[in-house]
């Protein structure tokens, strides 16, 4: 009996030496590496950022039914961008990547200001403040890399320009003022629109945009207190560049 034990101990391990033997022996097999699949820019997102904007108007006029000479102002400043939309990606439309299709919405609460200069009167002046602006349109794309969409876009828009208070060089108010106006025109932009695929986040992307944008013409009629018809009018030419970067969440993304 203790023969049989023995030889049934020594049979298991010349079993396992030969075994461990065998697996020395093998080449080590590495598990395949694990690959993130590539994230798809189709779907819906909202998002928020910040940005800078600069603003040129043009203007010219009349006092008194004689044109006013052609004169410039520039604002400058900080501004806020929320915003949202949905976008579409088609796979082997072209041979540069694939492409996307989308459409947004976009409100920019702003503080671009700068000084006025009144033309009828170079002892007055103001401050011009661009307060808020919207934005309607659409983008195309190309997803260049398996993360990053390039794209350009355009569409409608409109600027809140705030009621410019005239001052005369001391400070003291001039008892004038220009009233609030809402400007309407067209944007152009491009920008660049990066996938974060490597946090645990799924549909977190960084966007990054510039924009020119091109409002009608508008008059303003200058505004007394007290009495109506200064006879004083100007005409505003604007537009507005701003630059923003944004994070966005796809929530849509499959």
């Amino acid at each position: 009996m203790k023969k049989l034990l023995l030889a049934i101990l020594a049979t298991a391990a010349f079993s396992g030496s030969a075994y461990a033997a065998d697996l020395a022996a093998r080449p080590y097999a590495k598990a395949p590496p694990m690959v993130a699949p590539a994230p798809s820019f189709t779907g819906c997102y909202i998002g928020a950022g910040i940005g800078y904007g600069l603003l040129d108007d043009e203007r010219s006029g009349t006092s008194f039914g004689s044109p006013l000479p052609l004169s410039t102002s520039a604002a400058k400043g900080w501004l806020g961008s929320i915003g949202g939309g949905c976008d579409y990606q088609f796979a082997g439309v072209t041979p540069f990547g694939p492409l996307v299709l989308g459409a947004f919405a976009d409100w920019d609460p702003s503080n671009i200001k700068g000084n006025f200069g009144d033309p009828v009167n170079d002892a007055k002046y103001g401050v011009q403040k661009l307060s808020s602006a919207w934005f309607v349109g659409g983008r195309a794309g190309l997803v260049v890399m398996p993360n990053v969409l390039t794209y350009v876009s355009g569409g409608w828009t409109g600027a809140r320009i705030d009621q410019i208070n005239l001052l005369w060089n001391d400070g003291t108010s001039a008892n004038l003022y220009l009233p609030a106006q809402t400007a309407h025109g067209w944007f152009l932009g491009s920008g660049m629109e990066y996938a974060f695929t490597f946090l645990p986040i799924k549909g977190l992307f960084w966007k990054n945009e510039y924009r020119y944008s091109r409002y009608e013409g508008y008059d303003q009629n200058y505004v007394h207190p007290t009495f109506v018809g200064t006879r004083n009018t100007v005409h505003n030419s604007v537009d507005v560049q701003t630059i923003t970067t944004s994070l966005v969440w796809r929530f849509g993304t499959p």
